[in-house]
């Protein structure tokens, strides 16, 4: 294996293949943008660049299909399945890094006035997506892909209420 730096992307498109068993680069976009995407998005380019990083790495293999599009099929190596276990149960914490752009309008002095509404909207309506999602598959899910869900509909219940807080904290100033 090269001596290749692995981040967390290269760890979403090892753990995609190793649920799926095999897959194309495109199978694995697929997946990402079907699962996880709302707590982790990857680009569709960055999907393609890392399955050729972990295939030149030894942690994925290639076969070429030989019907069709002559598209290729990658699976874990040993080596690969062994990197993404070591990575799993690797209880290393990293601070989250929200990347709210709202957030960052309101801290570069955007108008709560016209952002609340709007953001407060948008979280309600992912909130309620989520939640739909877990009334109806949430049984089915995988243990830890119940979790990650649970985390979205928390991580939106707050954001719901912080947009709330802004709305009515700038409706109280107005009135002063």
């Amino acid at each position: 294996m090269s001596d290749a730096r692995l981040t967390t992307s290269s760890y979403l498109v090892l753990g995609i293949i190793d649920k799926l068993g095999e897959a194309s680069p495109y199978d694995v976009k697929t997946e990402a943008a079907r699962t996880v995407a709302p707590f982790w998005s990857v680009p569709h380019a960055q999907v393609y660049a890392q399955c050729d990083r972990l295939l030149d790495a030894g942690l994925l293999s290639q076969v070429r299909q030989e019907s069709g599009r002559n598209r290729r099929v990658l699976t874990l190596t040993g080596q690969g399945r062994s990197v993404l276990r070591n990575w799993l149960d690797d209880p290393e914490f990293v601070p989250v890094e929200a990347r709210e752009r709202g957030i960052l309008k309101l801290w570069f002095g955007g108008s709560p006035e016209v952002l609340a509404p709007v953001q407060l909207g948008e979280h309600e309506k992912t909130l309620q997506g989520y939640e739909e999602l877990a009334d109806g598959v949430g049984e089915l899910l995988a243990p830890g892909q119940r979790e990650a869900l649970e985390f979205g509909i928390r991580y939106e219940r707050m954001m719901v209420d912080f947009w709330q807080w802004v709305r009515h904290r700038d409706e109280r100033a107005q009135d002063r």
